[in-house]
């Protein structure tokens, strides 16, 4: 029996998020069928992290163990051959030592969301980014965003059905930048985040960003610690899990994009 260490491209649109769900289809449940389909061998995948539903990744990371002959080219071949018709592409394999662990050894994940302001309605980037037709003030998102960098309790912008055991979080990074006329990024990095923690800080911010908030709004509501003081959640089209840190990443391609996540 090996442990196998994979890095996973999704779209996640179709899915009901990263975790197996009794009421729709997910990811994990996805890959872990894929990989049934060419080794008759029943796994359970271990994610770096959980996302909602529609909520999609460039680089999550997950781990399984798996007793095949097959070479991990031949592995990772056959994985994405049953994959071809879902919107989930397995980027790298490794093999890893039997401690390691996806959510456990990971000390570092990072989320980018992406905003679209204009008024048009989005075409190509329908499902994949949030539009918010209102201009907004890029400049006054990321001054207010800084107030949240820190050990705080994160009460007011976790969802009532997170399953953390507490609500206080470490973020080590939250940035608001302009990439073209009509794109915006807001880039968050920790340890770890509670469930709905990142949008619903962008949600906040895009109220700043409209002049509804200002600076003092964010940080009263962070204080409040109460999730009726939060102003908006935004929705998941536009968040992506961009990459897990670990002290000895397994993988050979996607280094530096899974190593620069704080």
């Amino acid at each position: 029996m090996k442990r196998y260490a994979i890095c996973i491209e999704f779209h996640g649109a179709p899915f009901m998020g990263w975790q197996r769900q009794s009421h729709g289809p997910s990811v994990q449940q996805t890959i872990e069928e894929a990989i049934y389909g060419i080794t008759q061998q029943e796994v359970v995948l271990q994610g770096a992290g959980r996302t909602d539903a529609g909520v999609h990744a460039k680089a999550m990371v997950a781990h399984f163990d798996l007793d095949t002959k097959l070479s991990d080219f031949r592995l990772i071949e056959g994985i994405n051959a049953k994959l071809i018709h879902q919107p989930i592409a397995i980027l790298d394999i490794a093999a890893v030592a039997d401690d390691w662990h996806a959510r456990f050894s990971c000390h570092g994940r990072s989320y980018r969301y992406r905003i679209i302001n204009r008024r048009a309605p989005l075409t190509h980037d329908k499902g994949l980014a949030w539009r918010v037709a209102r201009t907004l003030d890029v400049d006054a998102m990321h001054d207010a965003a800084q107030c949240l960098i820190g050990v705080h309790d994160f009460t007011t912008f976790r969802s009532t059905q997170c399953q953390s055991k507490s609500p206080v979080k470490s973020l080590e990074k939250l940035t608001v930048s302009r990439i073209d006329e009509h794109e915006i990024w807001v880039e968050a990095a920790a340890i770890s985040f509670l469930h709905h923690q990142v949008r619903s800080m962008v949600g906040c911010l895009a109220e700043v960003g409209m002049g509804k908030w200002d600076k003092s709004d964010l940080q009263a509501a962070l204080e409040a610690k109460d999730r009726n003081a939060l102003a908006l959640n935004a929705p998941p089209d536009g968040l992506y899990f961009m990459g897990a840190l670990y002290e000895d990443l397994p993988f050979a391609v996607n280094r530096s994009k899974l190593n620069k996540v704080l």
